[in-house]
């Protein structure tokens, strides 16, 4: 009995040190956030009223042909999107459906942390803004400060606005 206790407190021990390790990044270049898959905004997310980490969607709805994010521990951010327009569907006006009304595009990257080691909060970083095409594809390579911890990344692709018309996830 006291030997499995010895090992089982031996390994929360061991879990306890991993947890920070991968949480607080480290700075190196370990993938926090592998996301081969995005998801335009659509209703019931468009707008303010379910933000999701206080984020709110465009406020129409978004479709999207491929999109990715990879973000390292480091901080190292590369978003790259394709078909990122204006739903070909109402409630979106007919004139704007298939559209890309921006020129440029930002990302957020949203991380839950404890600042003070006891209470979560959300912690939002902005990237700078990069290019994207009319037809909504877009290519973003850099570096945010991420919190520390920085615990469930979550990146959106948003307007200039913050926005968010893309988010990793489906």
């Amino acid at each position: 009995m006291r030997k499995t206790l010895v090992l089982l407190l031996g390994l929360a021990v061991l879990a306890a040190l991993a947890v920070p390790a991968l949480g607080r990044g480290g700075g190196d270049g370990r993938k926090v956030l592998d996301a081969k898959v995005l998801t335009p905004v659509v209703e019931p997310y468009t707008g303010a009223a379910n933000s999701i980490r206080s984020v709110p969607g465009g406020g129409l709805p978004w479709e999207l042909d491929s999109g990715s994010a990879d973000l390292r521990a480091g901080g190292q951010l590369h978003v790259e999107v394709e078909g990122l327009v204006l739903a070909r569907r109402a409630p979106v006006p007919a004139n704007l459906q298939g559209t890309m009304p921006f020129t440029q595009l930002r990302a957020i990257v949203s991380c839950l942390t404890t600042p003070d080691g006891v209470t979560a909060t959300t912690d939002n970083v902005s990237t700078g803004l990069f290019d994207v095409t009319p037809t909504g594809d877009g290519e973003l390579d850099t570096s945010v400060a991420l919190p520390s911890p920085c615990f469930a990344p979550i990146v959106f692709v948003t307007a200039p606005t913050g926005a968010w018309f893309a988010i990793t996830g489906r």
